[in-house]
This record gives structure tokens, C-alpha cells and sequence, in this order.
């Protein structure tokens, strides 16, 4: 099969097609003719050699992909429901930039009805993510108010779009005033310009002086201590990136004082069981939003598997609005 590989570490230019065996599913597992594959920013870092496959896990790129179920465990696929032939897009721990992709049944998910392979393959990722950080670990609730660090990234736009269509005030942050307008088409209630404006002057602004309930943040770095002084009494800091570096001095009386939850997690190392629990609980909650078209994929570029180079570039350029995905 064709596949994506990482020739060795550096810049976008070390991707290139190459050929490797198809992979054959195990004992839960199922064989997806991938039609697209995601990409992410783990992708990248995979890429510069600073964030190695866990262990049994290919080392192809790619974690997530969408494409039509070829063979699998029986059993598994009965049990959750899926057939030989049906449409399903999974998260993977690693393989996705490949023609076929193994994946564990329980992490594949139906496509949504009225969605291409394309849209299909730009959700796992992120709706995982979103899901068990956001509202697993950060605990958001309808009514409560969600600060999005980076809205227009494929994370951030998954999550205005949640937030805002379970109930909750979204507030985010972009770089730019176009991209600031984007998060706003997409639902957000407030888009802060971090280059023009203070985000936690505006956050304490925007609710009155009381702060945001829950942050989500790709950043780390310095943006803890301002990211603290914006947080509610009983706030909830979610750290899912350290993209401003993994040192941080915050003021932890706040944190006393506003009895405040400093948490983080990274999803591609859990078990098959946690990942299975996250999908349940979307197929439950989040695919209908889906299916009516209450909660969308944003679709920035496709590209062909064979320019994976140009498509990781661009995804470096920070220029882009939403996912960019490859196409086989």
C-alpha cells in the first residue's frame, strides 16, 4: 500500500510516499480502505522527532482517518454495531497517512449522515480531545463560560462550536481581527485579538469581573499565570499543548483563594477501554448535533496524500481556519 513516511526527522519536506505491507487487524480490531486522513499538530511534532508512537503503535503519522470498513473482528463489529462495507471514521494511535489504516473497533465511529469522507476524517481527533478535556476533565456546564485559547485551530473550532451548542458562553482568542470574525461565524459569543488585546482584561470585561469557568488551552508557557488571574472561583484550567513551552510561574495563592483546578492530559497514549468510553459518549451526545448540522466540520484544505509536505507547511504557517486533510 502507499503510505506516508517520515524519512527521517526535520521540516515538512522529510514526508514522502513510500509503500508498506497492509496491515492486518487482531483479537478488536478492524481494517478501514482509507478514503482521507486527518492532520494534526501531534502530526508535526511526530515529524521533528519530539513526540514518538506509544508503543505497538505504527510509525506512520496519522491519527485519525475516515474510509469504509474492509475485514474485521466479527465479534467486535457486531458488538458495536458495524458491518463489513459501512462508512466509519476512526482515531488511531498512529498510521492514518496510509491507503489502509488498522484501527480498534471501539475508537471507529459511524459517519455522521450527510458527511463526506473528507469532513469525516477531520473529527476524531479533535472531538475526542474536545470532549474529554472540556467536558470529561474541565467539568463545563450549560450556562457556565468557556475560554478558548487558539479558536480557529481544528481543536479550537470543535470547541466553540460544543460549547456554544450545549449551552455554555464561549469567549476565544485569534491572532488576527479576520481570524477573531471566523470564531464568531462559528459561535462563539466573544473573539478576543491576543495581538491587540489583553485577553484577561477582556475575559474579567466580558463577565463582569467574575471570570470564565473553564479555559482550554494549547499554550502553556507564560499564559498559565495570566490564564490563572481570569479563572471564576472554582475555575478549571485544561493544559492539552505546551506550544509556549512546558515552564510556568503563576500565582498560587489565586489558586487557593479561587479554589482553582489546574489539570491536563494527553489522549494518544490511553487505553483502547478510555478512548472506547470517550466514542460512546460521542455517538451518544455529539453525532446527532452532527447529523442536523447544529455542530459542523470546518474544512480548511485538502490536499493529496503525495503533498503531505505542502500540507504540513501550511498547517506550520499558522494561516490556517479549522483542519486541513489529506486525500488518497
Amino acid at each position: 500500500m502507499r503510505a506516508v513516511e517520515i524519512t527521517s526527522f526535520g521540516g515538512p519536506q522529510v514526508l514522502a510516499l513510500g509503500q508498506r505491507p497492509m496491515p492486518q487487524p487482531g483479537v478488536g480490531e478492524l481494517l478501514i480502505r482509507v478514503a482521507a486522513s486527518g492532520i494534526n499538530r501531534p502530526d508535526v511534532l511526530q515529524r521533528m522527532g519530539h513526540y514518538a508512537p506509544p508503543p505497538g503503535a505504527s510509525d506512520l503519522p496519522g491519527l485519525e482517518v475516515a474510509g469504509v470498513v474492509e475485514s474485521g473482528d466479527a465479534a467486535a463489529l457486531a458488538e458495536a454495531g458495524l458491518q463489513v462495507g459501512d462508512r466509519v471514521c476512526a482515531l488511531v494511535a498512529g498510521g492514518g497517512y496510509a491507503e489502509w489504516c488498522v484501527a480498534p473497533v471501539a475508537q471507529c465511529l459511524p459517519v455522521p449522515e450527510g458527511l463526506s469522507d473528507v469532513e469525516a476524517a477531520s473529527l476524531p481527533e479533535t472531538f475526542f480531545t474536545v470532549w474529554s478535556n472540556v467536558f470529561d476533565r474541565g467539568r463545563l456546564q450549560a450556562g457556565e463560560t468557556l475560554l478558548v485559547q487558539g479558536g480557529t485551530s481544528g481543536i479550537g473550532v470543535t470547541a466553540i462550536q460544543l460549547a456554544r451548542a450545549l449551552g455554555a458562553v464561549v469567549i476565544a482568542t485569534a491572532g488576527s481581527d479576520d481570524k477573531c470574525a471566523a470564531c464568531l461565524a462559528l459561535g462563539a459569543h466573544h473573539a478576543v485579538n491576543y495581538k491587540s488585546q489583553d485577553f484577561v482584561a477582556e475575559a474579567r470585561r466580558i463577565t463582569e469581573g467574575r471570570g470564565v469557568d473553564v479555559v482550554l488551552d494549547m499554550v502553556a508557557g507564560d499564559y498559565v499565570a495570566r490564564e490563572v488571574e481570569c479563572l471564576a472561583e472554582d475555575g478549571r484550567l485544561v493544559i492539552i499543548a505546551v506550544q509556549g513551552g512546558v515552564k510556568s510561574d503563576f500565582n498560587a495563592g489565586l489558586v487557593l483563594r479561587r479554589r482553582l483546578t489546574i489539570t491536563g492530559s494527553t489522549l494518544r497514549p490511553r487505553p483502547v477501554g478510555f478512548k472506547g468510553a470517550i466514542a460512546r459518549a460521542l455517538r451518544e451526545q455529539v453525532w446527532p448535533l452532527l447529523a442536523v448540522g447544529k455542530v459542523r466540520p470546518v474544512i480548511h484544505s485538502t490536499f493529496a496524500a503525495a503533498d503531505a509536505s505542502q500540507a504540513h507547511a501550511l498547517m506550520e504557517s499558522n494561516q490556517h481556519i479549522g483542519k486541513i486533510v489529506l486525500t488518497w
